[in-house]
């Protein structure tokens, strides 16, 4: 199985039958599934824009006792969510990405539109959303093959917080909103080194 393959055919197919809109894809799972890596096969493949969830992070100043305890609540999601449905629109977006390392909005970024939108990131198919995507695509793990991934890509420091402030999160929201029930396409990428096999 090629899980590049079948997305882009998936992807090509959406293009088929809606010769001339927007199509937005979300690519949601589990930390160190792929997902980044898929978006950036897909575009290399197929064009298009990508958008990180990464860049929605809550800022410090959001991050209150109320919005860390809310399932889903680890993003902004209400700031993206007007980016989102102006991407769906076909309207060109001005947005400021947070810095994750220097914990800060960075300046802004405009993005002109395009026929085909990567959504890629952790909580990209939250229900704030509403029904804006053409295509849900989850990235499934295993436990260990996820630790392993992310001790080689984080270091060991970043995978002690990733194993007790984020996967957690992750695993709430993935679970509650019901995430891989409810889309379209669901891989699991534990077998290949890359977590996205061509």
């Amino acid at each position: 199985m090629s899980i590049l393959k079948d997305a882009k055919e998936a992807i090509l197919k959406i293009k088929t039958e809606n010769p001339n809109g927007t199509i937005l894809v979300a690519i949601d799972g589990k930390s160190g599934s792929g997902k980044s890596t898929l978006a950036a096969r897909l575009h290399e493949e197929l064009g298009g824009n990508i958008f990180h969830m990464d860049d929605f992070f809550l800022r410090p100043q959001q991050r209150t006792e109320a919005r860390l305890a809310e399932v889903g609540g680890n993003v902004d999601y209400e700031r993206f969510g007007k980016i989102l449905w102006e991407v769906r629109r076909g309207e060109t977006v001005i947005y400021r990405a947070f810095n994750c390392k220097k914990q800060i909005i960075g300046n802004g970024i405009i993005i002109g539109p395009q026929k085909l939108n990567i959504i890629e990131g952790a909580y990209s198919m939250h229900p704030f959303f509403g029904r804006v995507y053409d295509l849900k695509i989850a990235l499934d793990i295993e436990k260990e093959e996820q630790r392993r991934r992310i001790l080689q890509r984080n270091g060991e420091k970043m995978l002690k917080r990733f194993e007790e402030e984020w996967i957690p999160k992750e695993n709430a929201y993935l679970e509650k909103f019901k995430i891989y029930e409810r889309s379209h396409l669901v891989f699991h990428t534990d077998k290949n080194e890359e977590g996205v096999s061509i």
